[in-house]
């Protein structure tokens, strides 16, 4: 009987401990803690085991210094002394077509250099380009430009050309633009003024495709236009020849690179029958070995 009694009494004391337990933590909760005076929560941080840590003091920043005469020409001048835009005088050099081609009528030997010296704005430029077949000089000049660069990417350049072949020797005025296009198109176009009134432009374009980084594609240009019939040199007035190249090389060095490609050429107009009197094709392909150089 003693025994049936005290079960009961154990299951109500249980339940009112639990009663005071969930009680204790209402009031826990419903605690205003503003009103808790001598606890600085600021040193408050974390808890690691049970032990209160007080946060690490605020570092205090150094402020940053304000630019000096001396910083800028950190900057802005080279370590030997020249400043951007400097007098200082350079030179460059590039051998972009030396090659050989085979020709429908023989082999040939055709060239393409360019080169200048002088500073960042003001440049004297050279050029020259022509070709040799079966051991006779058919094409050749060389132009004495001087270039004023009125952008970081663009010059306008004027000189003269002087003309070996075809023909007899002839001189021309010059003047153009040359520079980088959009996605580094390079681009030269020039016209000219010659003797006896004859009249030409020229325009020549090239890009680089970086199949990896020596291995490079380049694409090539050129478009020639005359004024009027010159038949003592084989050019008639209009669209006189275009020339499309494909080039493909390796470079070895950066400044050495050997190639392979295929040329397509073809002459319009009253140009094409010049050629086709001399015995000429209208249109050929080329195939051409060749290495490019700079210095």
């Amino acid at each position: 009987m003693t025994r049936l009694i005290s079960i009961p009494l154990v299951f109500l004391s249980t339940s009112l401990a639990l009663s005071a337990a969930m009680a204790a933590t209402d009031d826990m909760q419903n605690m205003d803690h503003s009103q808790m005076t001598g606890m600085d929560h600021s040193q408050m941080q974390s808890m690691d085991n049970g032990q209160m840590q007080s946060a690490a003091p605020t570092e205090s920043r150094t402020p940053i210094p304000a630019l000096t005469d001396a910083d800028r020409a950190a900057v802005f001048v080279s370590p030997t002394g020249h400043g951007v835009h400097d007098s200082e005088r350079n030179a460059y050099f590039l051998a972009d077509k030396l090659e050989w081609q085979d020709a429908d009528h023989g082999s040939a030997l055709t060239w393409d250099l360019s080169g200048w010296i002088g500073g960042d704005i003001d440049r004297l430029w050279l050029r020259s380009e022509g070709e040799r077949s079966n051991g006779k000089t058919e094409d050749a000049e060389i132009q004495a430009l001087w270039g004023h660069a009125i952008s970081p990417w663009w010059d306008v350049v004027s000189g003269v050309r002087q003309d070996f072949k075809p023909g007899a020797p002839q001189t021309w005025a010059a003047f153009g633009v040359q520079g980088m296009a959009l996605y580094n198109f390079e681009v030269e176009a020039t016209a000219f003024i010659g003797e006896g009134g004859q009249t030409a432009a020229r325009l020549e374009g090239d890009y680089d495709i970086l199949l990896t980084n020596r291995l490079i594609l380049q694409p090539t240009a050129e478009v020639n236009v005359y004024g009027k019939n010159d038949p003592q040199r084989g050019i008639g007035s209009g669209v006189s020849n275009t020339e499309a190249g494909l080039r493909l090389r390796y470079e070895i060095r950066r400044e050495i690179a050997p190639y392979i490609g295929v040329t397509w050429n073809r002459t319009y107009g009253k140009t094409a029958d010049y050629a086709l009197a001399e015995g000429e094709d209208r249109s050929e392909t080329r195939l051409v070995l060749g290495v490019r150089l700079w210095f």
